[in-house]
């Protein structure tokens, strides 16, 4: 099966997009990250979900995680505050990696090696565009994304 068979339509955001509306993105639809694209569409980066746990948990609890067994409940609750004017470029890793990318015609073992390599949750799959008469194509277009679970139901699938 190749990359565009297995690719299903994601959900993006941009770079000046707030991070609270990432990661209620995140939280409604259980992803594992979101595919962070420019204004032309192309992707950019992966905002996983884990590095906004990240920014919520305070400083002092990361140096000491022995004090978050005493942060009760009702404060809890407000520790998403914390990417209250943030944006997503904001609340991306430093340095930021590169999103991983594969073309449509790759096949799954081939999706299943770049992202182990990059060891990213998901792939982004890009349709290659013809070139034109003047040796000029267009950019690849985003057809989807497969994540690590998607890969893996399909592979446990093969015989």
């Amino acid at each position: 099966m190749l990359a565009r068979d297995l690719a299903e339509p994601y959900p993006t955001v941009r770079l000046d997009d707030p991070a609270l509306d990432a990661a209620r993105l995140l939280a409604e639809r259980g992803l594992p990250g979101v595919l962070v694209v420019d204004d032309q569409g192309f992707p950019r980066a992966v905002l996983p979900a884990s590095q906004l746990v990240r920014l919520i948990v305070p400083d002092y609890i990361l140096e000491d995680p022995t004090l978050a067994a005493v942060i009760d409940e009702a404060h809890a609750d407000r520790l998403a505050q914390a990417l209250t004017g943030l944006s997503v470029r904001d609340a991306l890793p430093r340095p930021t990696p590169e999103p991983t990318l594969a073309p449509g015609d790759a096949t799954a073992v081939e999706v299943a090696a770049l992202m182990a390599r990059a060891r990213s949750p998901l792939v982004a799959v890009m349709e290659r565009t013809r070139t034109s008469r003047g040796g000029q194509g267009q950019p690849p277009r985003l057809l989807g994304a497969i994540t690590a679970a998607r890969l893996l139901q399909r592979l446990l699938e093969a015989p």
